[in-house]
């Protein structure tokens, strides 16, 4: 019989940094939710609250459109992962 997996509880990080609203100018925020090819990531893996979710999802589509945040990065050149530096 397989053994059950623990997982960490996930939690929303913008709840608890107590962020009220999420500007699209800032990236360094927005790249806590952005994978490293730069793919907005879903709530089911980030803990995401859906509120929180929304604005996320609102204020990246927003900084792409403003060419703030890339749309697509060249995997070639990928060595850290988006959400640190």
């Amino acid at each position: 019989m397989a053994e059950k997996r623990k997982y960490g509880k996930k939690y929303c990080k913008y709840t608890e940094m107590k962020v009220d609203f999420i500007d699209y100018k800032n990236t360094e925020l927005l790249k806590l939710s952005m994978s490293e090819r730069g793919k907005i990531m879903p709530r089911r893996l980030t803990g995401n609250s859906k509120n929180a979710q929304e604005m996320v999802e609102k204020a990246i589509k927003r900084a792409r459109h403003m060419a703030l945040v890339p749309y697509i990065v060249n995997t070639q050149a990928v060595t850290d992962p988006a959400h640190i530096k």
